[in-house]
């Protein structure tokens, strides 16, 4: 759950399934690559988080420096920085009032709960506008070859079979991995 929720998988895995949806490729790449590559991502986004509370939390509680109950708040505090950096300021306050708050002056003041809470809202909210302008060039290709095929009388004949490689040709010609993977590592703020 805290690697669903507290981390950057969320926003890379909703927007690589938008972007398969977008080429409408069907179930390719599999469920298990999108997973893994979206895991990988993380790890990669998470890297200086990680390291962190590796260096101010972890080390000193195997060094036996550091209780486990510091550890754990050592730990809480660059997982916190990094759900603050990417949260949107209307998310935390909506969040808030529906417990009956009001937002503190200090954004490290904010509630764990209401804080994770927002944090995933802002995340969906921003996967899918980063999905939103990924499908924008794959219906515009579907668009003019439907209406290419009107025009020519093949009714009968799916738009989708003739878009579907030109839509694939568009993405690699692009580099439409490197374009997507770097775009979404980029759009963090950490």
């Amino acid at each position: 759950a805290i690697l669903l929720s507290m981390t950057a998988f969320t926003r890379i895995i909703v927007v690589l399934a938008l972007l398969r949806q977008a080429l409408g490729t069907g179930a390719t790449p599999s469920n298990q690559i999108l997973l893994g590559l979206a895991l990988f991502m993380t790890l990669f986004v998470m890297a200086p988080v990680g390291s962190e509370i590796y260096e101010t939390a972890v080390q000193p509680y195997f060094d036996e420096t550091m209780e486990g109950e510091l550890a754990l708040e050592q730990a809480a505090g660059p997982i916190r920085q990094f759900m603050l950096a990417n949260t949107r300021e209307n998310h935390l306050a909506m969040f808030a009032s529906m417990r009956d708050e009001n937002l503190p002056e200090n954004p490290e003041d904010v509630a764990f709960s209401v804080l994770a809470a927002a944090f995933i809202t802002s995340e969906l909210t921003t996967a899918f506008q980063i999905g939103f302008f990924i499908f924008i060039p794959f219906v515009v290709i579907d668009l003019v070859v439907a209406s290419v095929l009107m025009s020519m009388g093949m009714m009968m004949l799916s738009p989708m079979l003739i878009s579907l490689p030109f839509k694939v040709m568009l993405f690699v010609l692009v580099d439409g991995w490197t374009l997507v993977l770097g775009t979404l590592a980029g759009s963090f703020a950490i």
